[in-house]
């Protein structure tokens, strides 16, 4: 239709379709725009689809038709811009905020258009979409607010439509099948854009109080019976199917750096700069204070014992900087400080890591609560109260303060140690909406597993943003149900590739970043980004404009720390008629569609690969526990890969299983080993334990070992003794159809072997005396296929057997190699050798003698 458009003057031509704007770029010459040309549903929260950006496309303003020649600066800073990968793990959603987390999104005030009079009323009293006009976008999660920005100004107080905020981090869901009742499991990380980089490019943290790696966690549990959050009509209060938990991790808040300049594969630790007042980490937790509340609950994970001290260096600054800022706080206010080598604890017998991670797991439960749209069921009210004769139902929970977790990287020990509390988190989330009738969910349950394959692609994601490789240390590590071998190669070869990145991209991957984000803005004036001997600038105060001083005893300010109280019944829902965009948007009823398509149904769940012939007794729970706790999974165990949402899901089984089926199903006829340990096939080829698992247990197919042993056997002195018949032979004719002749001379006396008391075709018992020779597999494999007689109908030559006789006499008696290259004592041999080992038969005699 575009194309018809007044034909006759040219027409308009189409450049390119697209489903959002993510903003606008200038280097040194004219803009472009970044259009977002695919898009996939990964997750669904409320009846509001979160999309993974799929692709996208760069457009000069003048348009792609334009010849335009760019100069050499201005293709190398396009050149740095596209380095960053928009394609990989950056989201954005039309009708939901995804920088807030569920708790503001389900409890910020009113919209200024609706009156508070008006609200209290039942009627459907707005038929605007709720998103659009009333979103706070959170800027420290938006990652193209600079772009945003360079093409509509306050993206955030114009609201305009066209405006696509993204975050970057990872986002994954997945459902629970309780008999048919689904619950889903939504997992959103946010990476902050602020002080954002490299591994031991952006260590600690900067002069405004943001640390390397933020990122929150948030883990949503609700009900999917129903599917938006206006479903029933009426108050906050009246919707009890939304639960949600938040976490988070971030560097240690001190400064500190690492010189990467030696190529080591740790760098040593330096303390830039000491802070007598700490004034950076008090920017820190005040940010902390006023985006969760308090308290505020540190667990620092690093090492306290090195032979070489390292991160250990650093443990007791950051003890005595929380022991500082705490002196000026209220005593309900104070900062908790937690300390625990995990390290030292893991390598040590008699200590159990996941125990103690649950105990601190249910002290943080119970110190910030967690966040519930509603009345809990009235049966849990009713548990409480057996004790006593009062009854007090729990209207909704917020959750106040947070969890910070860290290591030195904030990778492999803080992911393990998340996933330990987002597990007890699941516990009370699904006891908080009626499903379980006790908060807590057991290891080695579909669920937990469910919940555990998450937040490995959570730590994975994560890690390769940060560190340039995959986790290191997994929950199977510390759990200590991996065998050690294979744990180790993987380490090994995750820690080389992430010194690799280290070492030799993430110069150009920091550039990337900070041309990215606007950190650095390239004009004519300035020096080039690639020119700048550090970026120190880009992320700290300038010393010419320098910020006054917070105080240093009353380092908090007061909106931060005392935050108002919240009255649920103030809190209200919007309705949503048939007209308005979020209805359109989620169900679209003017497009034929299929259940296939959507996403809520092609969802991973608890019940996508369960074993089809299970057993009919079979529990179907997912909170049953599937197998013991030192063993893996016994029914299946999932890896996603959140790639733009495709997800890949591998089946595993037990190798035990395997071997025994070949014990019952009789399948040493078709050649296979039942002995043979089968090669593990849950992993593709090209993975770290596929071939740790080849290289350390080698294994080859039947055929090839048979032909093995065939080959080291076959020269060795013969210790069979041959059966010959007791009767005396029949005379040999003169002359037979196979041109045979009477035995030849020099030959030692032997009577001719007259059977063998084998029958391969009716698959009799063998000899084991037989059975066992080098070459008896190649002789019944031959007269089987040849012969319609059974072996043991088979009559022998007597040239034949005084011919093998002889040399397997001889070669019996030298134990030498009688072959290609090799000269014996008689030509025949030589000859029979070869046609022994090839199956054809070679003359020994020369084609052309010589005269």
């Amino acid at each position: 239709m575009i194309e018809d458009g007044n034909k006759s003057q040219g027409g308009l031509n189409k450049v390119v379709s697209f489903y959002g704007i993510l903003g606008f770029v200038k280097f040194l010459e004219g803009y472009y725009i970044i259009l977002v040309t695919k898009r996939s549903a990964v997750a669904l929260i409320g009846g509001h689809n979160i999309y993974h950006v799929d692709d996208t496309i760069m457009v000069p303003i003048p348009g792609p038709s334009a010849k335009i020649e760019r100069r050499v600066e201005e293709q190398r800073y396009l050149q740095i811009f596209t380095q960053v990968d928009l394609n990989k793990n950056f989201y954005f959603s039309y009708t939901y905020d995804i920088t807030q987390t569920l708790q503001h999104n389900l409890t910020r005030p009113n919209p200024p258009n609706i009156s508070t009079a008006v609200a209290s009323s039942s009627s459907v009293i707005s038929t605007e979409d709720p998103g659009g006009p009333h979103f706070e976008y959170k800027e420290m999660f938006v990652w193209n607010d600079f772009l945003l920005r360079n093409g509509f100004g306050d993206y955030i107080s114009n609201q305009t439509c066209w405006a696509l905020p993204i975050i970057n981090g990872f986002v994954d869901q997945a459902k629970i099948s309780v008999f048919g009742h689904n619950i889903f499991v939504a997992l959103i990380a946010r990476r902050s854009r602020f002080f954002a980089g490299a591994r031991f490019l952006k260590r600690g943290v900067n002069d405004y109080g943001y640390v390397a790696n933020d990122v929150e966690t948030e883990q949503i549990v609700f009900d999917a019976s129903t599917t938006s959050f206006y479903t029933p009509r009426g108050f906050y209060g009246s919707k009890p199917a939304y639960t949600s938990f938040v976490q988070h991790r971030g560097s240690i808040p001190l400064y500190w750096s690492q010189d990467t300049s030696s190529m080591a594969p740790k760098p040593p630790i330096e303390q830039n700069l000491i802070d007598p007042y700490y004034s950076a980490p008090a920017a820190h937790f005040n940010d902390m204070f006023r985006r969760y509340g308090t308290p505020i609950i540190v667990l620092n994970l690093i090492k306290t014992h090195e032979k070489t001290p390292r991160e250990s260096n650093l443990a007791p600054d950051f003890a005595q900087s929380i022991e500082y800022l705490n002196q000026f706080l209220p005593e309900d206010k104070k900062i908790r400080y937690v300390a625990w080598d995990m390290s030292r604890a893991s390598k040590s017998a008699d200590q159990d890591v996941i125990g103690w991670l649950e105990d601190f797991a249910d002290d943080v439960l119970e110190t910030t609560g967690f966040f519930h749209s509603g009345p809990e069921p009235f049966i849990n009210a009713l548990r409480r109260a057996r004790d006593s004769a009062e009854v007090n139902r729990i209207l909704g929970r917020r959750q106040n303060g947070v969890v910070r977790v860290n290591c030195i990287d904030c990778l492999d020990r803080t992911n393990a140690a998340q996933f330990v509390i987002g597990k007890r988190a699941l516990g009370e989330q699904l006891y908080a909406i009626g499903v379980l009738s006790h908060p807590s969910v057991p290891f080695d349950s579909d669920a937990t597993t469910i919940l555990n394959a998450m937040y490995h692609d959570h730590g994975d994601t994560i890690a390769l943003q940060y560190g340039g490789s995959h986790l290191v240390n997994t929950m199977e590590t510390y759990r200590k149900i991996s065998p050690s071998w294979t744990s180790h190669s993987r380490d090994m070869i995750e820690s080389i590739r992430r010194f690799y990145s280290n070492a030799f991209s993430d110069a150009e991957k920091q550039d990337a970043i900070n041309l990215f984000l606007g950190n650095y803005i390239p004009t004519e004036t300035t020096v080039h980004l690639w020119e700048l001997p550090s970026d120190y600038y880009l992320h700290n105060e300038s010393p010419q404009f320098r910020r006054p001083k917070q105080s240093y005893v009353q380092w908090w300010t007061r909106d931060a720390l005392f935050r108002k109280g919240h009255n649920f019944e103030n809190y209200w829902l919007s309705n949503i008629q048939i007209d308005d965009g979020y209805f359109m948007h989620y169900y679209r009823p003017r497009m034929y569609t299929t259940f296939k398509r959507l996403f809520a149904y092609r969802m991973m769940g608890t019940h996508s690969n369960r074993p089809s012939n299970r057993e009919e007794n079979m529990d179907l729970s997912p909170f049953t526990v599937r197998a013991n706790p030192s063993q893996s999974t016994r029914y299946f165990m999932m890896y996603s890969l959140n790639i733009g949402g495709v997800k890949r899901i591998l089946r595993i089984s037990e190798k035990n299983e395997e071997a025994g089926r070949y014990a019952q199903d009789g399948r040493k006829d078709k050649g296979e080993d039942p002995t043979r340990m089968p090669l593990d096939s849950s992993s593709p080829w090209w993975t770290t334990s596929s071939l740790a698992t080849r290289l350390l247990d080698p294994q080859v197919p039947p055929s090839e070992l048979r032909e093995y042993r065939r080959y080291i056997n076959q020269f060795k002195p013969n210790s069979i003794t041959l059966i010959t018949s007791i009767e005396t032979p029949p005379p040999v004719p003169a002359t037979t159809s196979m041109g045979s002749s009477p035995p030849p001379t020099g030959l030692p006396d032997y009577q001719p072997i007259t059977s063998i008391p084998t029958d391969m075709n009716s698959r009799q018992p063998v000899d084991e005396a037989w059975a066992s020779h080098a070459d008896y597999q190649t002789y019944s494999s031959y007269v089987s296929e040849n012969m319609s007689l059974s072996v043991c109908s088979k009559k022998i030559e007597p040239r034949d057997d005084a011919l093998y006789v002889a040399y397997a006499t001889t070669i019996g008696k030298t134990s030498t190699y009688v072959g290609p290259g090799a000269k014996s004592q008689t030509p025949r041999y030589e000859a029979y050798a070869k046609w022994l080992s090839t199956g054809k038969f070679v003359s020994a005699r020369p084609k052309n003698p010589k005269a």
